[in-house]
């Protein structure tokens, strides 16, 4: 399938590719995207000739022998800002076999993740954004609900998704960007954070300090934490010498990962607990996602977050 929706011409494949997946998974909670928490019913009104036979009640009218539609309350609609890390580090795995939507990096993997939350988002006729960055703000658009608008922001979801990850040489500087997008998306917005957070000038701390900025600003956020599970927590590697480079300073370690492994797969789970703890004392949905597993992962705390926002 997916194939065949690479050949297609005319349509963004990543796009077409975060529909496939939305649709699968609204499937799989055998829950239609409109009825359920994007609208609530309200009442119901008669059928008027002509009209679209959507939201006929049927049942009513096997039971009343008449035709009634019925009425929905649409939600207010929500502010969304996808906040994506496209610093180097986020293109690692950084071999060939690592930059599909089948088998991607952690770049790749937001990117396609970042891809279907917008088409929820624009199912929901919310507005949303989008802003990259690495040690700087590198862009960030406008937050609007337009066709237009969405097709501009998978223009540049599918330039990220074709980048040249080897070539990528920026550092991220996490804290800042954070305090920055506080300051300035519009209050009381959704703001979806894609990042390994791995950053160079700070630690846990400051990033933390910038999430609460966010909270104190009337922002709910959700914050996931990408990472390749066999690779960086298991350092699932031969029982050889390697040479670790960090991509974003060109610092070298050379050492045998099985050496280390116990030790540094308990700090890695002590980080990853330390983080949820204190994020979920500030009421921020703190995510692990491995880029190992299915989209879903993403969607589902998404999904959760938006229903209680209703």
């Amino acid at each position: 399938m997916s194939l065949i929706l690479e050949n297609i011409k005319g349509y963004s494949s990543i796009e077409l590719k975060a529909k496939q997946v939305v649709e699968g998974f609204l499937s799989g909670l055998h829950s239609s995207p409109f009825h359920g928490y994007s609208v609530e019913f309200a009442d119901y009104r008669a059928y008027n000739q002509g009209e679209s036979t959507k939201n006929i009640d049927w049942k009513l009218f096997a039971r009343t022998d008449k035709l009634f539609i019925k009425n929905y309350n649409q939600e207010t609609n929500l502010r969304c800002m996808l906040v994506m890390d496209s610093s180097a580090s986020m293109g690692f795995p950084f071999d060939n076999k690592h930059n599909t939507f089948e088998n991607p990096n952690k770049l790749i993997y937001s990117t396609y993740a970042a891809a279907c939350i917008l088409q929820m988002l624009y199912k929901q006729r919310d507005a949303f954004g989008l802003t990259l960055f690495s040690d700087k703000v590198d862009m960030i658009s406008s937050v609007k609900s337009t066709y237009q608008h969405k097709r501009y922001i998978y223009t540049l979801l599918e330039q990220l998704i074709r980048k040249d990850y080897k070539q990528l040489k920026n550092s991220s500087n996490i804290a800042p960007i954070l305090h920055y997008i506080a300051e300035n998306v519009h209050k009381r917005s959704l703001v979806i954070i894609f990042s390994d957070l791995l950053s160079m000038q700070e630690d846990n701390e400051q990033i933390i300090n910038a999430l609460q900025h966010l909270r104190f600003n009337k922002h709910e956020v959700i914050l996931f934490h990408i990472y390749d599970k066999n690779l960086e927590e298991n350092l699932q590697y031969k029982n050889r010498p390697y040479k670790f480079v960090d991509v974003e300073t060109m610092q070298e370690v050379k050492l045998n990962p099985s050496d280390i492994k116990e030790t540094y797969k308990e700090l890695m789970q002590q980080n990853f607990k330390y983080l949820h703890h204190a994020l979920n004392n500030m009421q921020i949905d703190y995510v692990p996602v491995d880029i190992n597993l299915s989209y879903n992962q993403v969607l589902l705390p998404y999904f959760f977050k938006r229903l209680r926002m209703r």
